[in-house]
């Protein structure tokens, strides 16, 4: 917990010029995106009231649906583990390591083996980490590194505060608060290249450092998206590709998971994908959407339950917040955290959603971050889940937050300055006598006449809190009750008090549409999804394909190609590899559908290398059958080998990061190239 008090924190966030550019450039790219992004999705307000509901049956039931999820992930070869708190989920992380670290010694030497954190190459053992909040929650980094471990994390923006030895700024935007010039100097001091500016090329630079970190490391380690308690699956949702680095390539993979982010099904899934890319980055659909079911034929995969907290708050009236699915768009919405930034709240979790959660999972102190919110209900209008955020503040205001039973016990309103708990009192008294009320209504405004024509607020004394870091706003001339008499019960904004328009029609006079996508021509829909996220689509027929692609990859300069068993049989006049070679820049794949909606590819691991040749090749050309283009992410989940696969991913576009100064630079950690063969089979 950061010790320095929270108005020092929040006058230095104010006054660094730095940080306020680099926070305004978020807030407007951030802004702008996501309106892009829910064009394409008229039925927001639809879908995210299905969200909520289903979130609100799976708290109220969270036992049920936990034991479902346990016992079917355990039915898929999961190795599953309970933690009640950081301190034991730690632990646990510790023995798989002890544990795993033995065993691949015994089975290297035949004996037995001094207990230690070396590999047999006589290093640290190596974890490598793909973005995990719960992984900060419980200070794992800290631990593993106490233990003897090298701990890299791979994710660009959480490498980037790695290096700077900080935590992340944002949820979604771990180096938020950084510009460009910052970054060029951190590589130039810790990475030894030159100075440079060029984000590309800092970009290309981590990604020259990190691939050897995926091909060494002993231990890959992840947070999860979504749990499906129907099939016992992890979703993990990532754009640069490291997530499906750190779960694929190392012997051992960790999973770390909040109890409550489960779903029931596979359809409520896609549900819940379709709202979280395009609420965390304005994307219909992150690049990459790893379904994991069981381990790789050379792997163990650990999932741990993290419980810390979670059931207190469910019990709690805060239990609301445990709806959340971490896309962060509260954060982008705050105009309070647009002005001071993550590392201000002191908590690793910031902005709206960390008000309210932070003292029940990290620290019970941080119950004081609920007084820095303006209520203006930002929140809640980006959120999709629909979570009631600035009622969950008030509460927390009023001390309702779940108390651990260490924390000392608070009277309601402890930590407010005195002068304000007076206030507040009083205003209570009136507020609950409709009569005094209205005076003081009449008595505002009149008062409000007497402020300086160029003053919109007046400042009150800096022990207040008010002044330096809040506006007192002007009162309103005429009071509510007296507008709305005028207007014989309708509001003067055209609108009744029930939020609808006086034609009865919803938000801006149009009706919700239909979910499904028209019948149309799901092919070309797909083909120009494809080619706005920067991929190419090519249609041959299936006795033309092996020429065409041995014309492809030829004009590339290609001389191997890494395939799996659908490609194999099309890659005919060029030398192919059937395993793992991180060397080849090309790989070729068969994809088990496509989807219109998003321009995407299912692939799924199965018979040769498919996720492999996927994932670690410069270029991914994919094989896909026109028949197999289905309209929606939902229909492709339910294609029965999607269940019967150890893996897959879902893959949208070429490798991808804004993780520096929001630009996008294509080509991170997985192909920056991704071209589709469609066989005409129709």
């Amino acid at each position: 917990m950061n010790a320095e008090p929270f108005r020092n924190r929040i006058r230095r966030a104010l006054e660094n010029e730095v940080l306020q550019l680099a926070l305004d450039a978020n807030a407007e790219r951030r802004r702008n995106s996501r309106q892009t992004a829910f064009v394409s999705l008229p039925d927001f307000e639809e879908r995210r009231a299905r969200d909520h509901a289903v979130k609100a049956d799976v708290v109220a039931h969270l036992d049920d649906y936990l034991a479902q999820f346990i016992a079917n992930a355990g039915k898929n070869g999961l190795i599953v583990h309970r933690a009640a708190d950081a301190d034991q989920a730690v632990q646990i992380v510790l023995e798989i390591v002890r544990e795993s670290t033995q065993r691949t010694q015994r089975d290297s030497t035949q004996r037995d083996t001094k207990e230690s954190f070396v590999n047999l190459r006589g290093e640290k053992i190596l974890v490598a980490k793909s973005k995990s909040m719960v992984s900060e929650e419980i200070n794992l980094n800290h631990a593993l590194e106490a233990a003897g471990c090298r701990v890299v994390e791979t994710d660009l923006g959480e490498y980037i505060v790695q290096l700077r030895g900080e935590r992340p700024a944002h949820i979604i935007t771990p180096a938020v608060h950084l510009r460009r010039q910052e970054v060029g100097q951190l590589f130039a001091e810790k990475l030894g290249i030159p100075y440079t500016e060029d984000i590309p090329t800092l970009t290309n630079t981590a990604r020259k450092v990190l691939r050897e970190v995926f091909l060494t490391a002993d231990i890959g380690l992840s947070g999860v998206n979504f749990g499906v308690a129907e099939t016992g699956s992890l979703c993990l949702v990532t754009n640069e590709g490291n997530g499906r680095m750190v779960t694929t390539l190392p012997p051992v993979h960790i999973a770390l998971m909040g109890i409550e982010r489960l779903v029931p099904t596979l359809d409520d899934l896609a549900l819940f994908l379709s709202l979280l890319a395009r609420s965390a980055t304005g994307q219909k659909l992150s690049v990459y959407t790893s379904l994991i079911h069981a381990p790789l034929p050379h792997q163990t995969r650990h999932l741990i339950l993290l419980d810390n907290g979670r059931s207190a708050l469910r019990a709690s009236p805060l239990a609301e917040a445990l709806y959340c699915i971490r896309c962060g768009a509260c954060l982008n919405a705050c105009p309070v955290f647009r002005e001071l930034g993550g590392h201000a709240y002191g908590s690793i979790y910031p902005g709206p959603i960390g008000s309210v959660i932070s003292s029940a999972l990290v620290e019970p102190q941080f119950d004081y971050l609920a007084q820095a919110s303006s209520l203006c209900g930002a929140c809640r209008e980006v959120c999709p889940v629909d979570i009631d955020l600035p009622r969950l503040l008030l509460r927390v205001r009023a001390g309702q937050a779940p108390r651990r039973a260490s924390a000392p016990e608070k009277k309601e309103g402890a930590g407010l300055p005195p002068v304000v708990r007076l206030g507040l009192r009083l205003f209570r008294l009136v507020a609950s006598t409709p009569r005094l009320f209205a005076v003081f209504q009449t008595l505002g405004g009149l008062l409000s006449r007497l402020y300086s024509p160029r003053r919109a607020y007046m400042r009150l004394p800096a022990f207040t809190g008010w002044g330096y870091s809040k506006d007192f706003p002007r009162l309103a001339a005429r009071p509510f009750r007296a507008r709305w008499r005028t207007k014989n019960g309708i509001l003067e904004s055209g609108t009744s008090g029930n939020g609808e328009m006086a034609n009865g029609t919803v938000g801006n006079g149009t009706s919700l549409p239909p979910t499904h996508l028209p019948p149309a021509d799901l092919l070309s829909r797909f083909s120009e999804e494809l080619a706005a996220l920067g991929g190419t689509v090519q249609r041959v027929s299936e006795k033309d394909l092996p020429a065409a692609l041995t014309a492809f990859l030829r004009a590339r300069g290609a001389e191997r190609v890494a395939v799996d068993e659908f490609a194999a049989r099309y890659v005919t006049d060029l030398p192919v590899c059937r395993e793992p070679d991180p060397g080849l820049r090309f790989g070729v794949t068969g994809a088990l559908c496509g989807i219109a909606e998003t321009g995407s590819l299912l692939l799924l691991h199965g018979a040769g290398e498919t996720l492999t040749a996927s994932l670690t090749t410069e270029v991914h050309v994919a094989l896909l059958r026109a028949s197999d283009v289905l309209p929606t992410v939902a229909e492709a989940l339910r294609r029965p080998e999607v269940r019967a696969a150890a893996a897959g991913v879902i893959v949208t576009g070429p490798s991808r990061t804004a993780d520096i100064e929001m630009a996008l630079t294509i080509g991170v950690h997985g192909p920056g190239e991704l071209h589709v063969f469609v066989i005409d089979d129709l």
